[in-house]
């Protein structure tokens, strides 16, 4: 048995379209233990979603596996039928959709809709799942579990739909629980409610959660790790304090400025991050976060970097740092044949985003 509930290695998924193929993740490997908390962080169409989709296989036709490996708490994804993978879903890995409203059935009641996945993963009859469906409200924090039972979808607050989804997410007591961005839609006080319900339950019932957000602010207080994803790879990984305190990654530094600091004495300006994400349907050759970063160097747009190693447990995929061990390997007497043209001096940003070698 692997040491890791979820071990995803050199994943590489494509969507085929009438336009071409969509590469949308390049060479993916991530790593999850029992009881862990994994933030996957990053623009919209960097790859968060479809990571963690394809633990479920929902990512079927026009999405396919080009390449790697799958491993979810000994079973081996991409070998699996459908008629296996459902017997997983729902029951050892569940997810929390974004928007409640377009994943819970506005025909049904809250109920109907809880007791179906109750009796669909266990032996229990229809008043056992109702007793079920039950118990789960009052876990998630729903006041007369009762009459709520009762309700439909459009008779219930954003905050509590969400909390409906939490509650079938959790009818089976899953191994893994995959969170994909699942306080977008709610205002800022029912966020932090949400988030606080998460982590108690992490806590009651040891299961391991993966939150996919493009907000940093959100996984600071609840992640153990962190992936930083660009354009379908992990360009940064590392425990919470070394991405918020040390990193080394020129998007992920973009990503920290782009905060809101309550803390600072001066009311200063944001900083974004200039351009949009590259087009997957034709990829750089090179690093793909190249055309924004004000650091680019000409071998940027060339070559894309390898991982280095910060620690045992943080590692980032940039020249600038793959630079700075060739300058301390030369400083200390080892001197070795390098491309150092291309490393002396960055780009001008304007240059680097017309992709101008």
């Amino acid at each position: 048995m692997s040491e890791y509930l979820v071990n995803i290695e050199n994943e590489r998924l494509s969507f085929f379209t009438p336009a071409g193929e969509v590469k949308a993740l390049n060479d993916v490997s991530l790593h999850l233990r029992e009881g862990e908390v994994l933030g996957i962080v990053g623009e919209s169409g960097s790859g968060k979603s479809v990571t963690a989709y394809s633990l479920m296989g929902l990512t079927a036709y026009p999405g396919r596996l080009i390449g790697g490996s799958l491993q979810f708490n000994g079973h081996q994804i991409e070998k699996m039928t459908e008629k296996e993978m459902r017997k997983i879903r729902g029951n050892e890995i569940s997810i929390i959709f974004q928007d409640p409203m377009t994943s819970l059935n506005p025909v049904y009641t809250i109920g109907n809709q809880i007791t179906e996945v109750v009796m669909l993963h266990t032996n229990k009859n229809k008043h056992q799942a109702n007793e079920r469906a039950r118990e789960l409200l009052a876990l998630v924090g729903i006041n007369e579990p009762d009459k709520r039972l009762k309700q439909y979808p459009h008779e219930l607050s954003g905050g509590m739909r969400q909390r409906v989804m939490i509650a079938i997410a959790l009818a089976c007591e899953p191994k893994l629980l995959i969170a994909d961005e699942p306080t977008t839609a709610l205002d800022v006080t029912i966020q932090a409610q949400i988030l606080e319900l998460m982590m108690e339950l992490k806590e009651k019932l040891g299961m391991a959660i993966i939150m996919i957000t493009h907000d940093l602010g959100v996984v600071a207080n609840m992640c153990d790790r962190i992936a930083v994803m660009y354009a379908g790879k992990v360009v940064e990984y590392g425990n919470t304090d070394d991405i918020f305190y040390n990193p080394s990654h020129e998007y992920t530094k973009g990503l920290i400025r782009s905060i809101p600091k309550l803390t600072e004495k001066e009311h200063n300006k944001l900083v974004p991050i200039e351009g949009s994400p590259v087009d997957m349907l034709n990829p750089p050759a090179g690093c793909p976060f190249a055309p924004r970063c004000r650091a680019c160097m000409k071998i940027c747009l060339r070559e894309m970097p390898s991982y280095t190693d910060l620690s045992d447990i943080h590692y980032s995929a940039c020249w600038l740092l793959q630079k700075q061990e060739f300058e301390r390997s030369t400083a200390s007497g080892v001197h070795e044949q390098a491309a150092e043209a291309d490393c002396q001096s960055p780009l001008d940003h304007k240059q680097a985003q017309k992709g101008d070698a």
